[in-house]
């Protein structure tokens, strides 16, 4: 039997999944973050777009039995009219060691982007930092992406590869490290990364009074109390808190340094 006739003959009808990942989303657009959209917007923009709504619908009914991600590739499988579900892969190439610490030199001098990392949010303005030292977080062309699918559909993507990037991109809203980790960077290096470079080199403690003497009658025989060190100079309101490590605590989204920020301000004019 040749190719053609084996595909005419095969069987259309899709096996149901029981317990499959399926997308939370059940109608309309499945992308809710600005990331996870800018990712499925690529794909679009490569004329993809009918192939991604056949896929869309694989994704709302569960057909994906798993899917993982590690650096440069994500690997699934996802069931289809055949008995044994169909292996995806996607590869995107991952950066360099010396790349990442580019991008991590550009980020630690933002503390806005920190704080939003830290919130769990993909700062609007990141794509810029990569683009800043010829770098694109988000490929911009097909030929960036590697995609292989084991089912005899020609198109590539298929609509097995579609349902899987449609899941990616619902999991790039609940975590944006992902696309980060898919790039070669996992969360606890970069933010571990970011930390040391913000915190710079360690400062010398103060010298602290002399120790008293063992013997009462020899303190009281030292002479004049000195006089009191002269108060520091004034800084800028709220100074102390760009020299801590960023709080691990977050109100309604937020860090709490930022509504510390005020309180700091309030007390100066005071003073």
């Amino acid at each position: 039997m040749s190719e053609d006739e084996w595909w005419r003959d095969a069987p259309t009808r899709t096996i149901k999944v029981e317990n499959g990942l399926r997308a939370r989303s059940t109608r309309g657009d499945i992308a809710r973050t600005w990331w996870s959209r800018r990712f499925i917007e690529v794909l679009e923009e490569l004329g993809l777009g009918g192939r991604l709504e056949r896929g869309k619908r694989y994704a709302r009914q569960g057909q994906v039995v798993s899917m993982s991600l590690s650096p440069s590739i994500v690997v699934a499988t996802v069931q289809g009219s055949r008995p044994a579900p169909y292996r995806v892969k996607i590869g995107v190439k991952a950066f360099t060691a010396d790349q990442w610490a580019q991008v991590e030199q550009a980020l630690a001098g933002r503390a806005l982007y920190l704080a939003k990392l830290l919130a769990g949010e993909m700062p609007t303005g990141i794509e810029e930092v990569f683009e800043g030292i010829g770098l694109r977080l988000f490929p911009n062309s097909f030929a960036e992406f590697s995609m292989e699918c084991s089912c005899p559909d020609w198109e590539v993507p298929c609509k097995h590869l579609a349902a899987t990037c449609y899941l990616l991109a619902e999991s790039f809203d609940t975590d944006p490290f992902e696309i980060l980790a898919w790039r070669g960077r996992s969360r606890q290096d970069l933010l571990d990364s970011l930390r040391a470079r913000r915190g710079g080199p360690a400062v010398a403690p103060e010298p602290g009074p002399d120790p008293l003497p063992d013997d009462p009658a020899a303190f009281w025989a030292a002479g004049p109390v000195p006089p009191a060190p002269a108060p520091p100079a004034p800084g800028a309101p709220g100074a102390v808190l760009d020299r801590l490590d960023p709080l691990p605590v977050l109100l309604r989204g937020r860090p709490l340094t930022e509504y510390l920020r005020p309180a700091y301000r309030a007390f100066a004019e005071e003073a």
